[in-house]
């Protein structure tokens, strides 16, 4: 049986914006990561190197603009979750004049992989929101 994690963040800022802080190489690297190649489009490469050890690999399934971002996800040299291994699903919700993002993130193989990965994305919504919203979130001292 597989885990799945859920989280819902509110941030200040449109659907194109937030939209483009997930698509856009150089948006993704203000708020994560350190090197990214993303073409997003259904069958298009995800691919984010946190450092020089830790490199996230992916193929988009779904992207409908502003609204929807489905890719699978898996860490490189990773035995117990590997490329292609969980699905990240990313809706984009008109919310109060902002954007309510609800993040999942399926197929993770036990308990242990997902709170890992919930106090991970948990990191990197906040820093997200910060950025996404016209904000500097500072170097990123989760890797550190």
């Amino acid at each position: 049986m597989t885990e799945t994690l859920c989280s819902e963040i509110e941030i200040a800022a449109p659907q194109a914006t937030v939209f483009a802080f997930f698509t856009d190489p150089d948006k993704i690297l203000r708020w994560m990561g350190t090197k990214a190649t993303v073409e997003p489009y259904p069958g298009g490469i995800y691919l984010l190197s946190m450092n020089d050890t830790q490199t996230a690999r992916g193929q988009f399934t779904e992207v409908i603009p502003v609204h929807r971002l489905a890719y699978s996800f898996g860490w490189e040299g990773h035995e117990t979750v590997p490329p292609g291994s969980g699905l990240i699903e990313i809706d984009l919700v008109e919310k109060n004049g902002g954007t309510l993002v609800r993040f999942t993130h399926n197929g993770l193989p036990d308990e242990q992989e997902r709170a890992s990965h919930e106090k991970g994305w948990n990191h990197y919504l906040r820093r997200l929101s910060i950025a996404a919203s016209g904000g500097d979130p500072g170097p990123d001292t989760h890797l550190d």
